[in-house]
């Protein structure tokens, strides 16, 4: 009964997409990993601390192991699978011949404890290396494709996002053999249709090059549409520069971990009257929070998750109300309004889901301030219009070069609240040590407050302005702290209480060290900026000091001189025939009559005072305020 009343009320009351709807778009990824001779091979020795210690091999085992553990803490409902290829042993499901040499360590599901616990052993204790033996045939890569496409088909049939990552160092894995690699490329192609995107992530070592021409170009579908405006760019790991291969693998595959979850899809962007494209938005930025806990009934054979239901009761009676005797009611005035579901949703009628540009304006003109939502990322699709990538393109790469904004009216779903959205273009920032992109290029829908969002912020009295000095030894301090590459990078500051919460459910469902402290990342690195500028610091207080000290002592003397102002001054004298007329002059019947006439407000603060005396009303104040007084003590008194 609950369950039905509350998603009724979503209907009615739910204008815009919510988070829920995002979130449900589940996604399903496959991680594959080359396990050849090569692979196995160990670095060679270094003195160099940050030089690589682990084979390829093991560094994809373990930037897998971090992943799932990220995938547990932000994505729950997601699944995930390790596939390793290459090796002599073969294992999938109870057939162990369907598909030679490829070894399903993990099966395609949601992650479970006992999965990372397996991992773990794997990567950190050695255990089931014997798994981890290459086979002398090698493999052909159509057997991993039809895997891959098997445990998607069976295990993942309904995703909206379905990924395989492979992850070698082999750039002709079939060689002069033609016919396997055009049963591979079939397969691939097969893989393409279902909808499943295929990433690959090369290795190399030293001064090699990875030469995608051989085999890979005919598998990895590239996006023509991001090709548009940025093209796409193969992940390259390599050891050296300062960067193991780990970091490296892990820096290329976070960029492409979360898959693109449509907020929106084939949403109409109309330009003009006639002209049209369609797009999709995109969620980029989404807050986390912990799950919620749930209730659990553990009577049964094993623990069970409690759904909990509600029923609408009568008050007077105590009865059940059915669902047809509830209507939707607004209060107006002390007074119940009632509608019907059809007029519901007649007065929510301002037209179907659509972008439509209204004009534009220079970038400049777009305060900070005026967001007042999150922006909704957008990005061309052909399958509404034909050609929607070109136009897509030429109306973003004229707003960067003339640094310009559009300003649209958007409705984000059928029966939602229009909206003005500022439409802003963005190039897409990466990474400086690996290249990956964490803003991508595209357009950004910024909503903007209409007349009835905008407050009055307080008012600005007794500003204090600083000095030149102050503001240039300044400006060493904030010159010599700076952000890397003066940007900020989200994915470089996990959420200190976030990342503790699941440190502690992770420990306690592995059976491991319950950490004492959480690792907090966004902690300010006191050392290296008493090192940078900690001279800098204490000269700018110095200084501070001594501006503050100046400015008291002059606020000091200028109260000084105002009082021996005040004590030269002569007091002018009363005028005792002014009080008296003042004072006696107006009597009550009089201020009747002035106010029915409405001329309180002309008598002078001079003759206002004395009347409020008289009468022992509060005669200070500015004359609005007396006048007010005045007004409600003859309502009240006359």
């Amino acid at each position: 009964m609950a369950d039905h009343y509350e998603k009724k009320e979503e209907e009615e009351e739910e204008d815009e997409i919510g988070e829920q709807d995002y979130k449900a778009q589940k996604d399903a990824l496959i991680f594959a990993i080359d396990v050849s001779t090569s692979m196995l091979q160990p670095p060679p020795e270094s003195d160099d601390k940050k030089a690589d210690k682990d084979p390829p091999v093991y560094a994809a085992l373990k930037c897998a192991y971090q992943l799932m553990q990220q995938r547990i803490i932000s994505n729950p409902k997601d699944m995930m699978s390790i596939v390793l290829f290459g090796t002599e042993k073969t294992k999938y499901g109870e057939d162990q011949n369907l598909y030679p040499h490829c070894y399903v360590y993990t099966d395609l599901d949601i992650p479970a404890a006992q999965d990372v616990k397996n991992l773990r052993g794997l990567v950190e204790e050695g255990e089931d290396t014997e798994i981890l033996v290459p086979s002398s045939e090698g493999v052909q890569m159509l057997h991993l494709l039809v895997l891959a496409n098997n445990l998607f088909t069976t295990k993942a049939p309904n995703f909206g996002s379905r990924r395989l990552f492979i992850i070698t160092d082999n750039d002709d894995p079939h060689g002069d053999n033609k016919d396997y690699k055009d049963k591979a490329i079939t397969r691939a192609k097969d893989l393409y249709d279902l909808s499943v995107t295929i990433d690959l992530f090369a290795v190399t070592r030293n001064d090699e090059k990875f030469d995608f021409s051989k085999f890979y170009d005919d598998i990895i579908y590239r996006d023509v549409v991001a090709e548009e405006t940025n093209p796409r760019k193969v992940s390259t790991s390599k050891t050296g520069s300062g960067q193991t291969l780990l970091n490296s693998l892990i820096s290329n595959i976070n960029s492409k971990q979360t898959p693109k979850r449509a907020y929106f899809s084939n949403m109409p962007l109309e330009l003009g009257p006639g002209l049209q494209i369609s797009v999709r938005g995109y969620n980029i930025l989404q807050k986390q929070a912990p799950a919620r806990s749930c209730y659990v009934w553990l009577d049964g054979e094993k623990a069970q998750i409690a759904v909990s239901e509600t029923a609408h009761i009568a008050e007077d009676s105590a009865r059940t109300v059915q669902t047809g005797e509830v209507k939707k009611a607004y209060k107006f005035g002390g007074e119940y309004v009632y509608f019907s579901e059809d007029e519901q949703k007649s007065i929510k009628q301002f037209g179907g889901p659509i972008i439509r540009i209204i004009g534009f304006k220079d970038r400049p003109q777009l305060p900070f301030w005026a967001s007042i939502k999150k922006s909704v990322f957008i990005f061309p699709s052909e399958e509404g219009y034909v050609g929607s990538s070109r136009v897509f393109t030429a109306l973003w790469q004229k707003l960067i070069k003339s640094n310009m904004i559009g300003i649209a009216w958007h409705i984000a779903r059928t029966n939602g609240n229009p909206q003005l959205v500022a439409i802003i273009p963005s190039k897409a920032q990466e990474e400086r040590k690996s290249g990956a992109d964490f803003i991508p290029a595209g357009l950004w829908l910024y909503p903007i407050p209409y007349a009835d969002d905008v407050r009055e912020g307080p008012d600005q009295i007794n500003l204090v302005r600083t000095t030149n000095v102050l503001t240039d030894k300044m400006n060493k301090i904030i010159g010599n702290l700076q952000l890397p590459t003066a940007t900020y990078n989200p994915s470089k500051y996990p959420n200190p209480a976030l990342q503790w919460h699941y440190k502690i459910l992770q420990a306690l469902a592995l059976d491991e060290e319950v950490p004492t402290k959480p690792h907090d990342t966004t902690l300010p690195k006191y050392k290296a900026i008493h090192s940078r500028c900690g001279e800098y610091i204490q000269e700018w207080s110095q200084t501070a000091d001594e501006v503050l000290g100046m400015v008291r002592d002059a606020k000091s003397i200028k109260r000084e001189m105002e009082r021996d102002d005040e004590d030269d001054e002569p007091r002018p004298k009363k005028s005792r025939t002014a009080v008296k007329i003042n004072s006696a002059g107006i009597n009550n019947a009089e201020l009747k009559k002035r106010h029915n006439d409405g001329t309180l407000s002309k008598l002078t603060v001079a003759e206002l005072k004395p009347i409020l005396d008289e009468r022992g009303i509060d005669a200070k104040g500015l004359k609005k305020t007396l006048v007010e007084r005045l007004e409600q003590w003859v309502e009240e008194n006359v």
